[in-house]
């Protein structure tokens, strides 16, 4: 425990200097910004400012894309209860009851417990993540490149079985994937893999311009197609601060949907989506009168909002201690601290203490951040709902271009975002997700390098894998994760969870 406040110590010095505030600040609110307004998400911003962090120090770019990440959490529970639209995927649960307490007259009750319940939330998974990464740093040290691989492999399996739709599809987005990631010349042999005799593929396809088109141009073609409506509430906010018997009402919901959240949150593949759905079912499962939720329980608020915020924050818990992206952000994240020359894994917490606790202890910062930057300009964030789509998506298109070509001064990177939001476009027309795709490039290369690694400490053995008794069972996990997503009755189940 004394190990635990020494080191939050370390990350709150390294968190709390001048320009980490600002940078933790600058995330939180365009985080915000970007949870508010319909259409933009997270992982489009994030692919966005990636080029923004390159002349950053990494402590601080990482603060400023993990402010994003949670801040986008926040804001897209206002727009779902003022618009009825969610801002996130993760707040289509928010849009059930908190809409109708807000065409109640109740939409600042309904903020407000949002706000409370999140950053309540936040602050618990702060301390999850710091009392769980050491022994999980400790655990992963004891890994070899067989393991490494193995747990790759779980970790793709995990992100088949919780994507959305088709399990085949998953398969084939992350397939997909993994091939890209060979693009490029092998640092063994020198040879040039899948280039086509273009120049510019001989360093690989670069991740910015992968994610950036996939995400940030695909999405703006996805929202151009869609005509929108926005019921934007009219009746008054009203007060901000919920009463009494609503603290009470909201309190076990708060307290039960952050550790339903932080538990999935941990999940490779995207658990933490399935955090505020876990919580509704079991609000709705527990309340004496069920009929209310859909009219304006405020448990329909509390507990899926706080779900939301910590699974949001523990999915760092994999990307911090075993170099393991559990969704699409967090493969951003691998790709940023990359582009930084940090090697996501066990050794981060070791080699870079500075780095490790610096981002917990901005986590916390950020979310109090939060509570300030939300409640009080709930006015702006309404004035901005009424701004039409169509008038943003030229500034976000050109914000892309211009930095994406600040990256290598190369048009061939623009041209390149384009040719992948056209493809990332038709994809999601065909209902194939392309977030399973990101995190096959991001995890490609690192499996590759360990599939080597193993096989040649093993002399070419392929029974390296299931004769090592960690890599072995991570291997059975990923086979038995497999087989029960394919039964009919789990995919049935499965699939009536992601119905949107």
């Amino acid at each position: 425990m004394g190990d635990i406040f020494s080191n939050l110590g370390l990350g709150f010095a390294v968190a709390l200097t001048l320009q980490n505030i600002a940078l933790c600040f600058l995330g939180c609110m365009v985080g915000t910004l970007v949870g508010v307004l319909p259409g933009v998400g997270p992982i489009a911003t994030i692919a966005m400012l990636l080029p923004i962090t390159f002349g950053l120090d990494p402590v601080g770019a990482l603060i400023m894309l993990a402010g994003i990440y949670y801040g986008a959490q926040y804001g897209g529970s206002t727009t779902a209860i003022l618009v009825n639209i969610p801002g996130e995927a993760a707040s289509v649960v928010t849009t059930l009851d908190g809409h109708q307490m807000a065409r109640q007259g109740r939409a600042g009750v309904a903020l407000g417990i949002a706000a409370i319940g999140s950053f309540f939330a936040g602050t618990v998974a702060t301390v999850i993540i710091a009392a769980l990464g050491a022994p999980l740093t400790r655990l992963a040290l004891v890994f070899g490149p067989a393991e490494y691989f193995s747990l790759m492999v779980m970790g793709l399996v995990f992100a088949v079985v919780l994507a959305r739709g088709s399990i085949l599809k998953a398969v084939t987005m992350i397939l997909i994937g993994i091939l890209g990631s060979t693009v490029g010349t092998d640092l063994e042999t020198g040879q040039e893999r899948m280039t086509f005799g273009f120049p510019f593929l001989s360093d690989g396809i670069d991740f910015a311009v992968l994610a950036m088109g996939l995400f940030g141009i695909a999405e703006i073609m996805r929202n151009l197609e869609h005509t929108e409506t926005r019921d934007v509430v009219r009746a008054a906010i009203g007060r901000l601060l919920p009463s009494a018997e609503d603290f009470r009402q909201a309190a076990a919901p708060i307290l039960r949907g952050t550790l339903i959240g932080g538990a999935l949150g941990i999940l490779p593949g995207n658990g933490a989506v399935l955090g505020p759905f876990a919580s509704y079912t079991v609000e709705k499962k527990l309340a004496k009168d069920p009929r209310r939720f859909g009219r304006g329980a405020i448990e329909g608020v509390a507990g899926p909002e706080s779900a939301n915020n910590a699974g949001a924050q523990t999915s760092f818990i994999p990307l911090l201690t075993l170099g393991i992206p559990p969704n699409a952000v967090m493969a951003l994240m691998v790709g940023a601290m990359t582009i930084h020359g940090i090697v996501p894994g066990p050794q981060v917490m070791t080699k870079n203490p500075n780095l490790f606790w610096g981002m917990i202890a901005s986590m916390w910062i950020g979310n109090l951040m939060l509570l300030v930057i939300n409640l009080p300009l709930i006015g702006l964030w309404v004035r901005l709902l009424k701004v039409p789509y169509r008038l943003m998506f030229p500034a976000i298109l050109m914000f892309c271009c211009i930095g994406i070509y600040s990256i290598n001064s190369a048009t061939t990177d623009v041209m390149a975002i384009a040719v992948f939001g056209l493809v990332g476009y038709v994809f999601i027309k065909f209902g194939f997700e392309p977030a399973p795709l990101l995190l096959g490039f991001v995890l490609g290369k690192l499996m590759e390098e360990n599939l080597r690694r193993a096989l040649i400490i093993s002399r070419g053995d392929m029974m390296t894998f299931v004769e090592r008794p960690i890599s072995a069972g991570l291997l059975i996990v990923a086979v038995l994760l497999l087989a029960v997503a394919v039964l009919p009755t789990i995919r049935k189940g499965r699939d009536e969870v992601f119905v949107e």
